[in-house]
């Protein structure tokens, strides 16, 4: 029986999609595409969720990012723009434009690597500091809020599930 057939679940448009298939190919085996375009549809309401929340503060996700990746370094709160752009999985091209964008707002400063004559540090300021620590609270809330649908056990369950499938899938 494939997960969508329980009949004590709600219907979600993966159901949709699921029966759709079952009617014009019911030779394939769809349990996979139950998971994976619920974690699609998930990922994206969250993101729509967590923009509104960062646009409070006058921050788009990807500025969040890097300013959280500074916050999260732990004090001075500085990395080059090349430990930034391989902990986000960005370009060096896309990671200017972020800084750029960031240092204008007052949000961080690059200045020169005093180890490194060619490289550049970029440190967060008091009040990126200030901003990225409400954010990051803000954040957190929406997210809590939603998955407190689940519960704490259930939550932590699908913590752990998601965990193990991630693993699997970076190996």
């Amino acid at each position: 029986m494939a997960m969508s057939e329980r009949p004590e679940q709600r219907k979600d448009p993966v159901d949709a999609i699921i029966e759709q298939w079952a009617t014009v190919r019911p030779d394939l085996d769809t349990a996979a595409m139950e998971v994976f375009g619920r974690i699609y549809r998930l990922s994206r309401a969250m993101g729509d969720r967590m923009d509104r929340a960062y646009a409070a503060y006058g921050i788009a996700r990807g500025e969040f990012d890097v300013l959280a990746t500074l916050r999260r370094s732990g004090e001075p709160y500085t990395l080059s723009p090349r430990q930034l752009s391989a902990t986000l999985m960005l370009t060096t091209g896309g990671m200017t434009g972020r800084l750029d964008k960031l240092e204008r707002a007052g949000l961080l400063r690059r200045s020169p690597d005093p180890h490194d004559r060619r490289g550049l540090q970029v440190t967060l300021t008091e009040r990126g500091l200030r901003l990225v620590d409400e954010a990051v609270g803000a954040g957190l809330a929406v997210q809590t809020e939603a998955l407190s649908a689940l519960g704490t056990e259930r939550g932590a369950q699908l913590a752990d599930l998601l965990r193990d499938l991630l693993l699997a899938t970076e190996r």
